[in-house]
């Protein structure tokens, strides 16, 4: 197998892009060589962090830990990433990897911070405050002095935090440093433009196209990287997503009518200063916390609500899982007692405060017109195509799923991970199809 395996993720890609990606400079040239899944079962709910944590150990959520973007902090509308890889319950690839002896690198990898596995690290990771420089925030994620000096700092002048496509310029551009500085046998790494492109002009339209574009030409960038350093024809490569989006139509404020119903206490300045139940966006689905989830006459009482919501048909709600549904049916289960999802036009947020439906807004992923965070079989699916000296040319598997990814890379790498959930794509590579 061979020592080097390049995985890049490009958030919100779908099966359905693949007809232009082909018809595309870069894709057109590699094509030929490549294998594809067609289109890639994600976890529940779908939603970057999560499905990152994922990618990169082989394992559903319930096992891993990082069940939303945020963490679950109640009474805020919006609350910090998991950003830090001390959040996972898990090994990952990088870990496996690394035992193995061999190098590892990632560029903006969600919940890699301060991974130590990670020999040379750019976590996704955001300045917490106007004093933090955008220099010091990577070096609090993780980033090593010498990576700072030979990657960040010639590449920093490209960032323009959570703005596309800066970011993904900056993104493509230390990982192109870190492949000709040190040549790693593994990295990853998380552009996100046509993520953030679906999310502000839908689904499908002329600015996904033209990010398309973009990542047409960030892969070339790379390509041409490993060529510089040696190393392309001993590299394969993986291109592939974490989950797919739909369109949307309308916000709501749950957590408004459980303070209405003494749920939520808030002071006179409108803050939470308690909760005996909190509904925590995921954007498309929600998680339902209990203050007590031992109290069972509480728990009557919310699944009372939430089903009478659900029957209405007018709160955005088209089921209510129970913590135990969620963990037999998805392997989903955090300090959470119910999970609600959409009805495929509803998105949900963290606020307190009416009006209770909101219209659609680009400050938050959430708000988008278009969004994720919904259950993995609706809309439009991940995708991964493949190629590189270990990968079968032509090779077209119809349906895989988001947990057999990381078990995929060890392979190319030439080693295992133990106790996944999913298993290698053994039909990708070569010495499977002879």
């Amino acid at each position: 197998m061979s020592r080097h395996v390049i995985v890049i993720s490009e958030d919100a890609m779908v099966f359905e892009d693949v007809e232009t990606l082909k018809t595309l400079p870069t894709f057109k040239k590699i094509w030929s060589q490549c294998a594809r899944v067609n289109k890639v079962r994600s976890i529940y709910p779908t939603l970057t962090y999560p499905a990152h944590a994922t990618m990169m150990t082989g394992v559903y959520p319930g096992r891993h830990g990082i069940v939303n973007n945020e963490v679950a902090k109640m009474g805020e509308r919006s609350s910090d990433w998991e950003w830090f890889a001390d959040a996972l319950k898990v090994p990952t690839v990088f870990d496996a990897a690394h035992e193995a002896g061999l190098t590892t690198a990632d560029v903006f990898w969600p919940v890699t911070g301060n991974l130590k596995s990670v020999d040379y690290l750019i976590a996704e990771y955001w300045p917490q405050s106007p004093d933090e420089t955008m220099r010091q925030c990577f070096i609090n994620a993780g980033t090593s002095e010498d990576v700072a000096e030979k990657v960040l700092d010639p590449n920093l002048h490209l960032q323009v935090n959570r703005t596309h496509p800066y970011c993904d310029n900056f993104i493509n551009a230390c990982a192109c440093s870190i492949i000709r500085e040190y040549k790693p046998n593994l990295l990853m790494i998380h552009p996100a433009n046509v993520d953030a492109y679906r999310h502000g002009t839908g689904l499908f339209s002329e600015k996904v196209t033209h990010g398309l574009h973009e990542v047409d030409g960030w892969l070339d960038e790379i390509i041409r990287a490993t060529k510089d350093a040696g190393i392309y024809e001993e590299t394969d490569f993986f291109i592939v997503s974490d989950h797919g989006q739909l369109n949307i139509t309308r916000g709501i404020a749950l957590n408004c009518l459980l303070k209405e119903m003494g749920l939520i206490q808030v002071d006179e300045n409108g803050n939470v200063t308690d909760w005996d139940a909190f509904i925590k966006s995921s954007a498309l689905s929600a998680q339902v916390y209990l203050k007590d989830p031992e109290d069972e006459a509480l728990k009557e009482q919310i699944k009372g609500i939430l089903d009478h919501w659900c029957e209405e048909g007018i709160y955005g709600i088209s089921r209510v899982y129970t913590a135990e549904e969620a963990w037999e049916e998805e392997r989903l289960k955090g300090g959470f007692s119910f999970v609600i999802e959409t009805d495929g036009f509803t998105t949900f947020n963290n606020d307190w405060n009416r009006p209770l439906v909101r219209p659609l807004d680009i400050s938050d992923y959430r708000f988008g017109k278009a969004t994720h965070g919904h259950h993995p079989d609706k809309g439009p699916q991940p995708t991964l195509i493949a190629f590189g000296p270990d990968i079968q040319p032509g090779v077209v598997i119809e349906q895989a799923r988001l947990i057999d990814e990381a078990p995929t890379f060890a392979k190319a790498l030439g080693i295992e991970m133990k106790d996944t959930d999913g298993a290698a794509l053994s039909g990708l590579f070569r010495d499977d199809c002879e």
